[in-house]
């Protein structure tokens, strides 16, 4: 389970913890230190951003070639 860093700051989170690394991969991370970076002048967070970005295209790349499977997914299983 992902858990979006609005409370607290993505810098609180330590790498050793279980979900430190794992954090990124949640497609709202960047977009959240996105509007802090905006609102409160705290540093970008760039490496959270990209990440976000490449799981956003990842599933929305999946989603298409899913859509045009869907039509002969239930002959095939």
């Amino acid at each position: 389970m992902f858990v979006s860093p609005v409370i607290y700051s993505i810098d609180n989170i330590p790498k050793a913890a279980p979900c430190g690394r794992s954090i990124g991969i949640n497609p709202m991370t960047g977009v959240i230190g996105g509007f802090r970076w905006a609102l409160y002048g705290k540093t970008l967070p760039g490496g959270y951003l990209w990440l976000s970005v490449g799981v956003v295209i990842v599933l929305f790349v999946g989603g298409l070639y899913f859509k045009r499977m869907e039509r002969v997914f239930a002959d095939v299983v």
